[in-house]
C-alpha cells in the first residue's frame, strides 16, 4: 500500500502523542472550528459532527491539489448521561473533579478521515468506561493547581498527572487520551494505509 501524507487536524498534544506512539510521520494543522455552533445533547452525535468539521476545515485548507489524509477527532467526558467538556477555569476544574470522584463515567471519542482529493470521508467513534477513584479535597486542589486539567475533557489526562486518580478504564486506554486508535486503523485502512506491517 502506498505512503500517504496523514495531517492531525488538532494541535492537542494527547491525539499527537498517540499518532507518534504507533510510529507515524504527520503533519499537525490545527483546525479553526468553532465547537460552540455543535451544541448537542448527544455525546455520539457531537463528537462525530466535530471530528468530520474539524477534517473537513483543514482538508478545505489543503486543498485537492495535495493528496493527503485530515485526520480529525474530539473527545466528551459524560457522566449520568451529561456531557462533561473541558474546564473554563480552575474552579470549574474543580467542579468537574469533585463530581467525577468515586464513580465511573464514558469518555467518548470520535474521529474522521477526509481524503483531501476527493473530499470522501469517513467517521467512527469509541467509548471507553473510566472508573476514578475517591479523591480527597487536597489532592483535587494540587492537581488543579498543577494547570494540566485545562483544556482537557473532564479535567484530567490520563496520560498525565491524572492517571494517579484513575482506578481503572474498560476500553481502549488510547480513547480516553483522545484518539480511539482501532476505529481510527479500521477508517486508514479503507483508505489504503496499514498501520501495522508484519515484519
Amino acid at each position: 500500500m502506498k505512503e500517504r501524507r496523514l495531517i492531525l487536524a488538532s494541535a492537542s498534544q494527547g491525539r499527537k502523542w498517540v499518532l507518534e506512539q504507533l510510529g507515524l510521520k504527520f503533519d499537525v494543522v490545527p483546525s479553526c472550528v468553532d465547537e460552540e455552533r455543535f451544541a448537542t445533547a448527544d455525546p455520539v452525535e457531537l463528537v462525530s459532527k466535530l471530528s468530520l468539521a474539524k477534517g473537513k476545515d483543514v482538508a478545505a485548507r489543503i486543498g485537492p491539489g495535495e493528496d493527503a489524509l485530515v485526520i480529525g477527532s474530539d473527545t466528551v467526558v459524560v457522566l449520568d448521561g451529561e456531557i462533561i467538556g473541558k474546564p473554563s477555569d480552575l474552579e470549574d476544574a474543580r467542579s468537574m473533579l469533585r463530581k467525577l470522584a468515586g464513580r465511573a463515567h464514558q469518555v467518548i471519542s470520535g474521529v474522521a478521515v477526509v481524503e483531501t482529493v476527493s473530499r470522501r470521508y469517513q467517521v467512527a467513534y469509541d467509548v471507553t468506561t473510566v472508573r476514578v477513584r475517591d479523591i480527597p479535597p487536597d489532592v483535587i486542589e494540587k492537581y488543579v493547581q498543577t494547570g494540566e486539567p485545562l483544556g482537557k475533557a473532564g479535567a484530567y489526562a490520563i496520560q498525565g498527572r491524572g492517571a494517579l486518580i484513575i482506578d481503572g478504564i474498560d476500553g481502549c486506554y488510547f480513547n480516553v487520551v483522545g484518539l480511539p486508535i482501532r476505529k481510527l486503523s479500521d477508517i486508514l485502512k479503507n483508505f489504503g494505509v496499514e498501520l501495522f506491517q508484519p515484519i
